[in-house]
């Protein structure tokens, strides 16, 4: 969302820049996207909403103003009595079989920005056909008046208590219990929630699992919307780490771990036999725990028909290579964890396959079936179980790491979010992407393309047998090349930002091989980004 902007839900809801005018975040604009879900609900029998925010600024007060219209049309409200992560909101929402959720938050971007989550009554963040239905109610509608509007107390219920559950249940999805039990101290973890929700459940988590040897950043424990110690939130970024490696010198943790504000998702550095530490990608977590979770699976005898990890299009192939290995199912999505939560949905429902796995390379992870989003509470215990594991092995993660690629090829992947305002300021893009479109062959004339997926019309073409193919995704406007050597390239516009979206897969046998390709594959941003449109 933009100033500029009507309302639009983006890869991950309504995002925006806080201020008074009406293309801002802001009271009226949370008063009057809920008078718009209130309505959606009325009209679909739904009578309940679950209510959570982070430690944004501002994120309570919206917080305050959504549970008054919904109160005032008449639909009851569970809610937390202050913050709490994204996931858990999830959860939430499925035990208490609530017909929606909304959780107030701008997730990683930066402090002047907050936002807006619709969750559905399965959990997860609702997907297109109802976010459009839901906009034409929003954009239909004034602003409700919040000076006249307040809480019907006889239709709010905390729901504080139901904590412990959703920690047992992500306590219970540990595998190796024993290997926790009696070793779990010998693993060092110096944790950090960047000034957001995730400094108690995480903390009670490891704590439970019996990682005893944990120390929290102060520096960045408390909840400050700000995030003066941050440029950005983004555990992404390898500088949210700055104070914690400075830290680190004196207390030398094996890893460290990050989450980002409504802590749905976790980065980590791991340190190496050398004493320095490593940042790693959320495309190299992700193959790490799907080949910890795979073989801890295997070893501890668990039951399982159809087992499946579910990525999206724009995630490592490494995963496919060690699914492979092991009899895995891969499912694709797009962009988004909210398809990889619909697809848990129907598998849930169709017992096609058994969800084991899902994460994404930006960071997010998910295991279990109770939560519906990433859930960097969930993947933090996951990551130092794994990580102790290791330990135990006398290898480090950058080991573990390094035997994956040797077994299966290196890949060296770039996610990287370009401005380009010279083009206009529509949020899709349209005369960059349709350019794209026109001219990819030349654009891309130094390789060779073995297959063109153009989502926005739900095309696979092989370039080399000029074959045709339809696929199953939800329409949406990117572009993705698939060339010789199993290497890719995707463009695709931000959903939430004024921002054109390029991810780079370069394969190759060896560590240079891959950074060689890498660095052709580099080339084609600028050539897109100066192409005459």
């Amino acid at each position: 969302m933009t100033k500029e902007s009507t309302l639009t839900f983006g890869t991950g809801g309504i995002r925006g820049i806080m201020g008074s005018d009406p293309g801002s975040m802001n009271e009226s604009m949370v008063a009057r996207v809920t008078k718009g879900l209130a309505e959606y609900l009325k009209k679909t029998g739904g009578t309940s909403v679950c209510i959570a925010y982070d430690t944004r600024n501002n994120s309570k007060k919206y917080a305050e103003v959504a549970m008054s219209v919904l109160t005032d049309a008449g639909i009851r409200v569970y809610y937390y009595s202050d913050v709490r992560p994204t996931p858990m909101l999830s959860f939430a929402i499925r035990h208490n079989s609530a017909d929606a959720g909304i959780v107030i938050t701008a997730s990683h971007n930066p402090p002047e920005y907050n936002g807006y989550k619709i969750y559905g009554p399965d959990g997860g963040q609702i997907t297109d056909t109802i976010s459009n239905t839901i906009s034409k109610y929003i954009n239909s509608l004034e602003s409700p008046d919040t000076n006249t509007v307040t809480v019907k107390q006889n239709l709010i219920e905390c729901i504080d208590e139901i904590d412990s559950i959703y920690y047992e249940k992500v306590i219970d999805l540990s595998l190796r219990k024993e290997m926790l039990r009696q070793n779990a101290p010998y693993l060092a973890i110096l944790y950090t929630p960047l000034h957001g929700t995730g400094s108690i459940p995480v903390r009670y988590v490891l704590n439970n699992n019996g990682f005893s040897n944990l120390v929290v950043m102060d520096e960045q424990s408390e909840p400050d919307g700000d995030f003066p110690t941050l440029k950005t939130p983004n555990p992404e970024d390898s500088s949210v780490f700055d104070l914690a490696i400075k830290k680190a010198a004196k207390y030398s943790p094996d890893i460290i771990l990050a989450t980002d504000p409504d802590c749905d998702r976790v980065g980590i550095m791991s340190l190496g036999k050398d004493g320095s530490y490593r940042a790693f990608t959320g495309n190299e977590i992700g193959a790490l725990l799907s080949e910890y979770i795979i073989s801890a699976r295997k070893e501890l005898g668990v039951p399982e028909k159809n087992p499946a990890i579910i990525k999206t299009i724009v995630t490592t192939d490494l995963i496919n290579n060690i699914a492979n290995e092991n009899n895995i199912y891969i499912e694709e999505t797009l962009t988004g964890f909210k398809y990889i939560g619909e697809k848990i949905g129907e598998w849930e429902k169709t017992f096609e396959r058994d969800f084991i796995f899902g994460f994404e390379e930006s960071c997010g992870y998910l295991a279990g079936d109770f939560v519906r989003d990433k859930d960097a509470v969930i993947a933090s215990s996951l990551i130092a179980e794994m990580a102790l594991f290791y330990k135990l092995k006398n290898k480090t993660l950058t080991d573990a790491l390094t035997e994956l690629n040797e077994k299966h090829g290196y890949y060296n992947e770039l996610s990287i979010s370009k401005t380009i305002d010279s083009l206009g300021s529509d949020m899709n893009c349209p005369a960059l992407m349709d350019n794209l479109r026109s001219n990819n062959l030349y654009l891309f004339n130094e390789e060779k393309i073995e297959k063109y997926i153009d989502y926005k019309v739900s095309i696979e073409e092989n370039h080399m047998t000029g074959e045709k193919k339809k696929i199953r995704l939800p329409k949406s406007d990117v572009l993705k090349y698939i060339f010789h050597d199993g290497s890719w390239f995707v463009v695709r516009p931000s959903g939430t930002e004024l921002k054109i979206k390029f991810y780079i897969c370069a394969y190759g046998l060896t560590r240079e091989d891959s950074n060689k390709r890498f660095q052709i594959l580099s080339k084609y941003i600028d050539i897109i980004l100066h192409a005459d449109c």
